[in-house]
């Protein structure tokens, strides 16, 4: 249609690996500006990556301003190390720009993964016990609140992810697409410029 906006970005991909138990874990991100980095985790185990937990509750509550929003938007964290592609420039003076400007929002996201990560973990949660823990676990939410008639669906999706993980064999790969429309909204013109980007808090 004439004047609407055509978003010519492309959804990022996400390979996890699952190798052996107790080794450090990682994942390779591919933006859609052909850029690679590697993203490094914790220790492997059963349980789902701390980073796979934050892409599957992102991306189900639709949240563009969260970690993989950010790393969308062309964040850098500390935990990732570049891997292939041509760096954009002044990659740096961006990233750390984002990051200043959104860390309410990093954050907020930091804590509504936690809290649908005990949701899922919880058998036969409900209405009442879901409001109890949003109460217990986002009490210090920044931001505008979370629509927790939401919160069940992303329980399931994290279960369901969850349990393709557990199922995975040493050396299998989990690719997810992260969609495009759900990026991180640019810094401000005239953001000062930083030349470390802060380290990004990790839960676990």
């Amino acid at each position: 249609m004439r004047g609407a906006r055509v978003d010519h970005h492309r959804d990022m991909r996400v390979t996890f690996t699952r190798i052996a138990d107790h080794q450090r874990g990682f994942a390779l991100v591919e933006r859609d500006d052909g850029v690679v980095y590697q993203l490094d985790g914790g220790p492997v185990t059963a349980h789902l990556p701390h980073d796979l937990v934050h892409l599957t509750v992102e991306r189900e509550l639709d949240i563009a301003d969260g970690i993989w929003g950010a790393i969308a938007a062309g964040v850098v964290f500390r935990s990732m190390r570049h891997h292939s592609g041509r760096r954009p420039p002044h990659a740096g003076d961006r990233s750390a720009a984002l990051i200043r400007e959104h860390r309410d929002r990093l954050q907020r996201a930091e804590l509504i993964g936690g809290f649908v990560e005990r949701v899922a973990e919880t058998p036969g949660a409900t209405p009442a016990s879901i409001g109890r823990f949003a109460r217990l676990y986002l009490a210090n939410l920044p931001g505008d609140p979370l629509d927790l008639t939401r919160v069940p669906a992303a329980a399931t999706a994290l279960r369901e992810t969850a349990d393709r993980w557990r199922a995975m064999a040493i050396g299998d790969q989990l690719t997810v697409q992260w969609p495009a429309r759900l990026r991180m909204p640019p810094a401000a013109a005239g953001a000062t410029r930083a030349r470390v980007a802060p380290r990004r808090r990790v839960s676990r």
